[in-house]
């Protein structure tokens, strides 16, 4: 069998992260000897996650079953999904933000059967609809559990009391056109409409101001 080795674009720290994770609960549920240890675990789940590395494929790299190449990965999502915080605990830390940033991001899956759902119009492909939060310097604050990816960005920013949570904590929030009826404390841009065919000069002064800002939260997406 040929080897071909790779590279995962993740850094070290992440690694170590999900290490420590899996190391702390086969320590807190006593478990047994192991095939692969803690930073083997946790390098062939990154592998699968960031690379999109088949179940077979890790288990000829990692001379396992592909069975356990699947029960690796799935404690290591639970750990990581254990791990991070609701909407209501990101909103300490948000609320202290001069302003935050809303967007919404598609992340590629492969198609299932049942494919009508996670179809995305916009994207022209299948995926799951995310919600990001970003800061003023578009560092990621919070990530959105994910929708099928045919929802649309407002329905899923509604579904998830995004909106609501951004307005009761008075943080003002730029986003794009596809959240145009939120309210709240959601500020977007101006849309050309049928009785208003073309935008004031003052109204594409502000859309291109809102835009540097927002762009910014490309940051918070790619992270």
């Amino acid at each position: 069998m040929l080897s071909d080795p790779s590279t995962i674009p993740l850094s070290s720290r992440t690694l170590n992260h999900l290490a420590d994770r899996i190391r702390a609960h086969r320590r807190q549920h006593r478990s047994r000897w192991r095939r692969l240890a803690p930073g083997r675990q946790a390098l062939l789940a990154l592998a699968h996650l960031r690379n999109g590395d088949t179940y077979t494929r890790l288990a000829a790299g990692f001379a396992v079953g592909v069975a356990t190449a699947w029960r690796y990965v799935q404690e290591a999502i639970v750990l990581l999904a254990a791990a991070a915080e609701d909407l209501a605990t990101a909103m300490r830390r948000i609320r202290r933000l001069a302003y935050a940033i809303l967007d919404g991001t598609l992340i590629p899956i492969d198609r299932v059967a049942d494919q009508k759902p996670h179809y995305s119009g916009k994207h022209k492909r299948h995926g799951m609809n995310v919600q990001v939060i970003a800061d003023p310097a578009g560092r990621l604050v919070w990530a959105s559990p994910a929708l099928p990816g045919s929802t649309h960005d407002l329905t899923a920013a509604r579904t998830h009391g995004i909106i609501d949570a951004l307005t009761s904590a008075d943080v003002m929030t730029f986003a794009d056109k596809g959240y145009q009826g939120a309210r709240g404390s959601v500020r977007t841009p101006f849309k050309r409409r049928r009785f208003r065919p073309k935008l004031s000069r003052r109204q594409k002064t502000v859309n291109r101001a809102h835009a540097r800002i927002r762009a910014r939260g490309e940051r918070a997406i790619a992270t």
